[in-house]
């Protein structure tokens, strides 16, 4: 049975997708049966799996605009990208797919605004609440030791919720999101200090 990871929060542009794309690269680059599901109307995860080369680890892409259909059997780790403006029934609906959820947050102050409104809808929902599914909190495009981050990490303080990593803001993520390729899919030295962000994440999506 595949261990399922949402990617969700209500405000958009925060990097659902970057983190869907390369959370799903890391699983198949570490030899899991992986799949990709979009539940965005823009579909940018299967986009990028359109682009991805055909020489790299395969990721499965799962349409799920229209309906949420469950994972081939053989998949390992399903992760789920996702749509903008999520409302609470249809949250609902892919926290019952999921084992645990990634929130990503941008450090910017109509980022936190929307992410606390965000959690005050979901805290109240059992699994959640119960912590039978963990929320885990993200800082994604952050810039070290700008005021932003600071200001990120003080608002993350307020939340009770664990964070998984900070990701810093690099072009990497830009580039690979035009060529289907994860900062996972390359071996460079700018890409393996990227990898370095990834791997508290990756530890806690694993053992949570």
């Amino acid at each position: 049975m595949a261990r399922a990871i949402l990617i969700a929060n209500s405000k958009g542009g925060c990097g659902k997708t970057t983190i869907a794309t390369n959370l799903a690269a890391a699983f198949a680059q570490g030899g899991l049966n992986t799949a990709l599901a979009d539940v965005d109307r823009q579909k940018s995860s299967l986009s990028w799996l359109k682009r991805r080369p055909a020489d790299l680890p395969d990721i499965t892409g799962l349409d799920w605009t229209k309906t949420l259909k469950a994972p081939p059997k053989k998949v390992q780790r399903l992760v789920i990208d996702a749509p903008a403006a999520l409302g609470l029934a249809r949250f609902r609906e892919l926290l019952k797919m999921a084992e645990v959820i990634i929130l990503p947050i941008l450090p910017s102050a109509f980022d936190q605004a929307a992410t606390r409104r965000f959690l005050k809808k979901i805290d109240d929902l059992k699994p959640i609440r119960s912590n039978k599914k963990p929320v885990i909190l993200v800082g994604n495009r952050v810039r070290a030791h700008t005021r932003s981050a600071q200001e990120l990490d003080t608002f993350i303080e307020t939340l009770d919720h664990p964070v998984g990593t900070i990701i810093a803001d690099r072009a990497l993520y830009t580039d690979g999101a035009y060529s289907g390729v994860s900062v996972f899919d390359k071996g460079d030295q700018r890409s393996l200090d990227a990898q370095a962000d990834w791997s508290p994440l990756i530890t806690f999506v694993e053992t949570n």
